[in-house]
């Protein structure tokens, strides 16, 4: 189906496929998915004037006396739905949020990319691909024993493909609808971890890869849902093996080129390429409550479960932050680089906006990118890293969520609304959490303390 480009073409659709719901989607500040139906009687109104809800319910919107908001629908993210019924089909689109006088409203995710990406444009950047790998598991079920992992389907390992992998029908139907669904995959595989999967999605514009990414997660959980299964992005649900990440794939181009590469430099990178990710180096930091946004996310950064915790760059070693695959002749649009610690269930509305704000600030401000790491810096003493200046990535939410509270270029980046509702929610997330009783510790100190 092509992508129709304006509200004609979707009613054409509608009236073609026999659609008889249109869900509106949009997200909450923490990329929750949410959503409400429309009748296809009532796009007129929906595309002429938006229509209006009640945003005070919604994690991170307004309080309740300032709560009226309008969801506009992007025509070009109309898609059917492949897991609803042929007959009285469902389809859905993406939309923008508006305050009732017709602004985009300050609380949107999609909003705060949207403004990075203007930023990159007035830079003299026409686009900015992503490319992420988000990972998940397969559990039997949503739920668990007090004192017991969640159960898994299989004992696989990395593209493994044996009855080992007893995925492999459920992520095949899953593929066929993201292909249904608009959504250029790759390739797919089993991952390192018992009942760990990956599917790849082609890189794409920024804003359709926020939408992607939002499409992807919930069709991967209704097609586990078919199957009598339960599909998680949580980042680390199983103690002792890989935890899921979602590492991401970033580029600019500048008038049909590619702006990283360069031929002459020894690394294949631009001036551009490196400031960029010098960007990201400095700010990963600051930035880390946002690409690992959950208390449970920071038992996945750890070293030595391949997840990288150290702020350097590396054309191969990937334990560092930052990878740039190494380039092949006749492959420069391909010169990119890899930030492998963002995970798979994070709002990827203001992830990619984050990642984008830091790599501009770099190019802005001239900012030097150190040599590459080659060696393992898992391996290198904490001595050895401290003078040769690598950074590590918080080792909580905790101390996450306030270098966020004090960085100037997170508040610019999301706005004072989003910034001031980020951190609260995640301080008490934390607070919350920093409370309970383990069954680790009663059972490490009870019987001697």
């Amino acid at each position: 189906m092509d992508q129709p480009t304006t509200a004609e073409d979707v009613k054409a659709l509608v009236q073609e496929r026999k659609i008889r719901f249109i869900r509106l989607w949009f997200t909450d500040i923490l990329g929750q998915l949410k959503s409400f139906s429309v009748n296809s009687e009532e796009l007129d109104d929906a595309f002429e004037g938006g229509m209006g809800f009640d945003g005070s319910s919604i994690t991170g919107f307004n309080a309740i006396e300032e709560s009226d908001m309008i969801a506009m629908p992007d025509v070009s993210t109309f898609n059917v739905l492949p897991w609803r019924p042929e007959e009285q089909g469902v389809a859905r689109m993406f939309c923008d949020v508006l305050t009732p006088n017709r602004e985009p409203y300050e609380g949107d995710p999609r909003h705060v990319l949207r403004r990075a990406l203007e930023r990159a444009e007035t830079m003299g950047f026409d686009r900015f691909y992503v490319g992420p790998e988000l990972e998940y598991f397969y559990f039997r079920d949503s739920k668990t024993a007090p004192g017991q992992s969640p159960e898994t389907l299989d004992e696989g390992g990395y593209f493994d493909l044996t009855t080992l992998d007893a995925g492999s029908d459920v992520r095949r139907d899953t593929v066929l609808a993201l292909e249904q669904l608009g959504i250029h995959v790759e390739y797919t595989h089993h991952e390192v971890g018992p009942s760990q999967h990956e599917i790849d999605m082609r890189y794409a514009d920024a804003l359709k890869m926020a939408d992607d990414c939002m499409t992807y997660r919930i069709t991967v959980k209704e097609y586990a849902m078919k199957y009598g299964w339960h599909a998680t992005f949580m980042p680390k649900p199983l103690f002792g093996e890989n935890g899921s990440g979602m590492h991401t794939h970033q580029s600019l181009f500048k008038e049909g080129r590619n702006a990283f590469y360069d031929p002459d430099d020894q690394y294949f990178l631009s001036d551009v390429g490196k400031a960029y990710i010098a960007g990201q180096l400095k700010h990963a930091r600051e930035i880390s409550s946002v690409f690992a946004q959950w208390v449970n996310s920071y038992k996945r950064l750890v070293p030595g479960y391949e997840a990288p915790v150290y702020c350097a760059w590396s054309r191969r070693n990937r334990s560092a932050l930052v990878r740039v695959p190494l380039y092949h002749p006749g492959k420069e649009q391909a010169t990119r680089m890899e930030l492998r610690c963002p995970d798979p269930s994070c709002n990827p509305y203001l992830t990619f906006a984050a990642l984008l704000q830091a790599g501009l600030e770099g190019i802005e401000k001239g900012y030097e990118l150190p040599e590459p790491m080659e060696k393992n810096l898992y391996h290198l003493s904490p001595e050895d890293r401290k003078r040769l200046g690598i950074e590590q990535l918080p080792e909580t939410l905790g101390e996450a969520i306030e270098l966020t509270a004090e960085s100037e270029l997170m508040l610019r980046t999301f706005g004072e609304h989003i910034f001031n509702r980020y951190v609260e929610i995640k301080r008490q997330e934390w607070d919350d959490y920093r409370v309970q009783v383990t069954q680790w510790e009663l059972d490490r100190y009870l019987s001697i303390l």
